[in-house]
């Protein structure tokens, strides 16, 4: 395969992932879900865990392909700097749009600028694509790999053996660990509205973060070498097993935990996320099996676009109310969940096919612009 030659199976599993991530944020109702389909409580991977880091995985792996094509054509190297900061600042902006959305303009929005989040999935996405980004361009391979190690490895002696302020000493419980105290000192009150104490996309632990962009900037060089479809395949799956057993052997001391992106985590899901993209590979891009990509294409091509806007439209869902005969409040999300879904399914059955439904009138609204070869790249 030719360095600048698209992965299709690369779009496919972005596609995927997405997909995956509309699905578990847009459940019919948040009291009847299957166990897969929530975070792990505390410690612990679910299938809901799995999708974030396989998301970063993909921008590394991206990194890759795309800043070595840019690089290749010979452009101005500022060019390509202040492009990566425009994506990085318009990447950021989406995710604030998202947690403000909509401003107290509209439908009794209640909102304060003292209390809105700063993190969250975008800004995180943002914040790891500018330094996966700069590390990619600035340094060496070896290095990058001496580097990758170190953070995870300082992040784990960091979150393992440094003392608490104000606890004294080191843990990963929810409320007391290190990163938690950081999110507090320097967010206070902008973080995640569920906890208001730690933020699932904060400070510290979007240090590790990095890692599984790198991990997929690794991917991407691999399958950007000369080496033949077969071996680079065989790769990705010995490289996805050795990853795998290192987290899951690392996860004894320090616990497998999306919330505080723990290393074991890391390696953890970069392993399963090298196992799917080389079944991707194989058969997309090797085998040319390809009858059963183009909605997987669809989402993929237009990624973000259809995360922010799913994540709008879910909003206002909510917002969208009146009052009932009863005299109660009913939003349209409930009216439509309630009237479509729970009149004729069990509630746990009801939640997972509103979900579906959502995603596929999304498929539906992201076709057109495939169809009309619109692609809102960020």
């Amino acid at each position: 395969m030719k360095p600048s030659e698209r992965l299709l199976s690369l779009d496919v599993f972005r596609g995927i992932t997405i997909m995956g991530m509309i699905l578990v944020n847009n459940p019919g109702t948040w009291g009847a879900i299957y166990p897969q389909l929530r975070h792990a409580e505390w410690h612990g991977c679910t299938f809901t865990d799995l999708i974030f880091p396989f998301f970063l995985f993909i921008v590394g792996v991206a990194i890759s392909y795309s800043l070595t094509k840019r690089k290749s054509q010979g452009g101005s190297m500022k060019a390509l700097y202040l492009n990566i900061f425009r994506r990085t600042i318009i990447l950021f902006a989406l995710g604030i749009i998202l947690s403000g959305f909509p401003f107290g303009l509209m439908l009794d929005h209640q909102f304060s600028w003292a209390t809105i989040r700063i993190p969250g999935v975008l800004q995180r996405i943002a914040f790891v694509y500018l330094f996966s980004s700069i590390l990619f361009l600035t340094t060496s391979t070896k290095f990058q790999y001496w580097f990758t190690g170190a953070i995870l490895i300082i992040y784990a002696a960091l979150m393992s053996f440094v003392p608490v302020p104000g606890v004294g000493y080191a843990n990963f419980e929810p409320t007391t660990n290190l990163a938690a105290w950081l999110d507090r000192l320097v967010l206070n009150n902008h973080l995640w509205s569920g906890t208001k104490v730690w933020d699932p996309e904060g400070i510290l632990s979007t240090l590790p973060a990095i890692g599984s962009a790198m991990l997929g900037i690794f991917t991407g060089n691999l399958l950007r070498s000369e080496k033949d479809p077969t071996t680079k395949t065989v790769w990705l799956y010995v490289g996805g097993s050795v990853l795998m057993v290192a987290g899951w052997i690392w996860s004894f001391w320090f616990p497998l935990n999306k919330n505080i992106w723990t290393s074991s985590y890391v390696l953890y899901t970069a392993g399963l996320a090298l196992f799917f993209l080389a079944f991707c590979y194989w058969f997309i891009d090797v085998k040319k099996v390809t009858w059963w990509i183009k909605p997987f294409q669809v989402y993929g091509l237009n990624a973000i676009t259809v995360f922010f806007l799913s994540g709008i439209v879910g909003r206002m869902m909510y917002m969208i109310q009146w009052t009932g005969a009863d005299g109660n409040s009913i939003t349209l999300k409930n009216y439509l969940f309630n009237t479509f879904f729970l009149s004729w399914l069990q509630p746990i059955n009801a939640s997972l096919a509103w979900a579906v439904v959502y995603i596929m009138i999304w498929l539906g609204l992201m076709w057109i612009l495939y169809a009309k070869k619109i692609f809102i790249k960020v």
